[in-house]
Formats: C-alpha cells, sequence, structure tokens
C-alpha cells in the first residue's frame, strides 16, 4: 500500500514538474490519487492554488503567475485589453484583474479566487492574432501587441457608456506608442487588425499622429 501512495506520488510530482500547474482531473487521470495529492500538500511539497489547481512549493515566482492559472481555468480563452498589454510590457499600468476574452456563445468559467474578468468576443475578432506563451509550464494564448491596441479601441467603442470600469482611451495610446516605439507591432499589423475588427476609421487619426514624423 505504501508502494502504492509513493508510486503516485511520484506521478502527480513528475507532471506538476513537466507542466507547472496542474488540474486534480489531469493529476487523477495520471494515475494520482486524490488521497497522495493531500498528503503532498500537507508535507508542503504542494500547494493548492485554488479549486482543483496545483502548483508544487518550489516553483520560481513568475510576474504573470495569475497568467498561468488563468490559462488553467479557461485553457481556450485568451489574455486580452489591459492584461495583453501589460504582458508585453506596453504600459506601466498593472490590472487589478486578469482580463481574458472567451468566445460569443461560451460560457463563462469558474474562476474561483483568481479576480478574472472574461469578455465576450465575436467569432472573427476571438480567433484573430493569438499567440502563445510558455508561463510556469503552462501554455497560455495572449492576443499580439497589434491586436490588442485594436482590442483596446475596439472594446472600448463596443461598452460605450459602459466603460467606466474597463480599459480608457489613454490605455489604448499609451499601447499602441510603445508599440510602435519599442517595434513591437508595425503600422501595417495595427492597420489590419482594426480594418478586420470594422474600426479602422477610428484608429486611423491616431495612427497617422503617430507615425507622421516617420
Amino acid at each position: 500500500m505504501e508502494e502504492t501512495r509513493r508510486t503516485q506520488s511520484d506521478i502527480a510530482l513528475a507532471l506538476l514538474e513537466r507542466q507547472g500547474i496542474a488540474r486534480l482531473s489531469e493529476l487523477v487521470n495520471a494515475g494520482a490519487s486524490a488521497t497522495a495529492i493531500s498528503r503532498l500538500k500537507e508535507k508542503g511539497i504542494v500547494v493548492q492554488l485554488g479549486r482543483g489547481l496545483y502548483q508544487l512549493a518550489d516553483t520560481p515566482f513568475d510576474a504573470n503567475h495569475a497568467l498561468a492559472e488563468a490559462g488553467k481555468i479557461a485553457p481556450n480563452g485568451i489574455i486580452c485589453l489591459a492584461s495583453a498589454l501589460a504582458f508585453h510590457e506596453l504600459t506601466d499600468t498593472v490590472p487589478s484583474r486578469v482580463w481574458m476574452a472567451i468566445g460569443a456563445k461560451d460560457r463563462q468559467p469558474k474562476a474561483g479566487h483568481l479576480p478574472v474578468k472574461f469578455v465576450h468576443f465575436g467569432a472573427k475578432v476571438f480567433r484573430s492574432g493569438i499567440e502563445r506563451h510558455r508561463i510556469e509550464g503552462v501554455s497560455v494564448g495572449i492576443y499580439s501587441p497589434a491586436k490588442t491596441v485594436v482590442d483596446l479601441f475596439r472594446y472600448r467603442q463596443s461598452e460605450g457608456r459602459r466603460y467606466r470600469n474597463s480599459p480608457g482611451l489613454n490605455l489604448a495610446l499609451e499601447g499602441m506608442k510603445e508599440a510602435l516605439r519599442q517595434r513591437k507591432a508595425t503600422p501595417s499589423a495595427i492597420a489590419t487588425h482594426a480594418v478586420e475588427a470594422g474600426i479602422w476609421k477610428i484608429v486611423q487619426p491616431y495612427l497617422e499622429a503617430m507615425t507622421a514624423n516617420g
């Protein structure tokens, strides 16, 4: 019996070392019982991040840890808006929650303790401009700098009066300026996403003003 528990612990530890963060269901499917996970937690070897989410206790802290958690909570979601801008180091603003896009008809996942703001994106813009980044062993979908800048303009426009609790125009302008300055996005890439999203007339004057002097 003890040998079985040891083997299950080894399985759990190997999976966590490989993935960084794992759901209880993933650990169980790999061959580790909930009891084995509980013992590892009691010994301080494994920590529970939230409901059904586990990580090795000695995992180095990543500044984007919350994004990795969000990536496990909603594997099909994409980090967007202020959170994507911060990830790409295009703003000094530190988001108070994780902004994550999900499909227009997708059910909102339960985030538990993690402060996540889920926003519904239409099919056309949801699938565009996605990059994959590995954070603490977790593959996380994050929109590209050019797509993020356009989304900030688009989401602000679509929210209208309800935009008080959303990233504002200043953040969109800051993101565009920094993306161009740091060469993380080209004017043509921003223009392409703006046309695709149907807001080129909104983005155009700002983009032209920022690129007027070459």
